[in-house]
């Protein structure tokens, strides 16, 4: 091993590819991204191409080390981080997907999801999974695959063979960290987190749920085999005769959002995130509990490291925040994000206006999947500011949507919120954030803490740190925002934010009239 070695990070998003490096302290010495393409082939239906996020991957990882200066080699482990629940079916012998991937916020099997909940198996669901049945997760994702695969190229596999052989394990099904495991190593594996949102796996029980999988009719062959998040044994090893030309392990994978936990050092109970992506999910650790949500919340794993017991968490996923900044821009109501805030600022209020972006439905706590975007309050002397502002407001009231939610299921009060995302550079949405919540908001030094936590998960777990201790040394406060709002405004407001939620509800009618 090389004197002087570094943890890299694949961090795979919704709307692109990130490849980090970083040091022993957590500082990062090496960092490029990539883009990749959305496609919407019908209404609600959102999916990306696997091979292109594969090549996306590759690229990045091999442009970042060529920019600093870092060979392959001196990389004592690499960690995956992914958007969850995006789903991939894939040809086991020739490694080509069978379909494009079908991505969390796709809504496509809406319909299957309201039967579940007709046919009564909503609450077995829940308690075996800890989510709220939803066309977010992946189960209802891989049973229209095994359905309806399109193969994305001639050569690929036909759809009529799909199901026949996933059966055979032919066909294996994985969400974005198995896909790229599999690629770096050529093992078929996921992590616990990655599992936990697949809406098969039972959380308290640790394992594949056979009657799920029955429900759904997706084969067991098919399945990645699920390791800890921090894994001492390690996924497997990188080709010294493919793209990076070294033997490097794979040690460590989270999703997203538990990836972002772990970054920002919430090893404890109680310890609480807000990660601001494309959508924003919102996160506390409740230790070795899994704490059934009364209030609309999902029970999902936190992290697991090797030879300890499961973290649990308490999650609140709102599905559009970031994406609802993109759409300003998409409207040309902005050129870029960055304008949000001055823009903002050129109004002293909404007027009133309420912008609900419920673009793929709601999220937590109100789980609406036929919930639509609405904008509601405007009159003639509405402006872009006050459309502007109210967008970055939603955002705001989403979050205490679900800290109201949490501090209800765990009974512990938030003192303090750490934040995360590329919104978090928005001061204006930080302090409106303060406000709205009435809790401190804690911005690190370090932003892109997902990609920090996979590469500590995989750090641990090859003894680069060598315990969670150092990894809270590491943590650095850029900046603290303190509640500065009247309480009685922040509740007027959050209370009309309330009755603009309500217009949006149910829009999408399965028989519109």
């Amino acid at each position: 091993m090389p004197e002087h070695t570094y943890v890299g990070a694949i961090d795979q998003g919704t709307t692109g590819t990130r490849f980090m490096v970083f040091d022993h302290g957590g500082q990062v010495l090496a960092n490029a991204y990539e883009t990749h393409e959305q496609y919407y082939p019908e209404p609600g239906w959102v999916e990306h191409d696997p091979v292109e996020i594969w090549e996306a991957t590759t690229s990045v990882i091999v442009r970042a080390l060529a920019d600093a200066g870092i060979d392959a080699e001196q990389l004592a482990a690499i960690g995956v981080t992914n958007q969850r629940e995006t789903t991939v079916l894939w040809d086991a012998a020739s490694g080509n997907p069978v379909h494009r991937a079908i991505v969390w916020q796709d809504r496509r099997t809406t319909d299957r999801v309201e039967a579940l909940d007709e046919a009564g198996k909503t609450d077995e669901i829940r308690a075996k999974t800890g989510l709220e049945p939803d066309a977010y997760f992946a189960a209802t994702k891989v049973e229209w695959l095994l359905e309806n695969a399109d193969p994305m190229k001639t050569e690929r596999a036909r759809p009529a063979d799909v199901r026949e052989r996933a059966q055979e394990g032919e066909v294996l099904f994985g969400t974005i960290d198995a896909w790229l495991i599999y690629n770096l190593t050529g093992e078929h594996v996921t992590d616990v987190t990655n599992a936990s949102r697949t809406m098969l796996y039972n959380i308290h029980e640790l394992a594949w749920d056979e009657d799920l999988l029955a429900e759904f009719d997706v084969p067991r062959a098919m399945l990645p085999e699920v390791r800890p998040s921090s894994d001492e044994a390690t996924y497997g090893t990188t080709d010294p005769e493919g793209f990076l030309g070294a033997s490097v392990p794979v040690a460590g994978a989270l999703g997203d959002q538990q990836a972002a936990l772990f970054g920002q050092t919430c090893f404890d109970a109680g310890d609480a995130k807000n990660t601001y992506g494309t959508g924003s999910f919102f996160l506390m650790n409740t230790g070795e509990e899994a704490i059934a949500s009364e209030h609309g919340l999902l029970t999902t794993i936190g992290f697991q490291r090797s030879g300890e017991p499961v973290q649990y968490a308490l999650e609140g996923a709102i599905f559009i925040t970031g994406a609802a900044i993109e759409w300003l821009e998409d409207v040309e109501l902005i050129e870029n994000p960055g304008e949000t805030e001055s823009i903002a600022r050129e109004a002293d209020s909404t007027d009133d206006v309420y912008v609900v972006p419920a673009f793929t439905g709601l999220g937590a706590p109100h789980w609406d999947g036929r919930a639509r975007g609405t904008i509601v309050g405007m009159t003639r002397g509405t402006r872009k500011e006050h459309i502007v502002r109210a967008t970055l407001e939603s955002i705001a009231y989403q979050t205490r949507d679900v800290a109201e939610a949490m501090e209800a299921d765990s009974d512990i009060e938030m003192t303090t919120l750490r934040v995360d995302g590329g919104a978090v550079k928005n001061n204006f949405l930080c302090q409106l954030q303060a406000d709205i919540v009435d809790t401190v908001i804690e911005r690190p030094e370090v932003d892109e803490t997902t990609a920090l936590g996979a590469a500590y998960a995989a750090g641990l777990a090859v003894g680069y740190w060598e315990d969670v201790e150092g990894l809270r040394d590491n943590r650095e406060i850029d900046r603290r925002f303190q509640p500065s709002m009247a309480p009685g405004e922040a509740d007027r407001l959050y209370d009309r934010w309330q009755d603009a939620v309500v217009r949006s509800l149910d829009w999408a009618q399965q028989e519109p009239p």
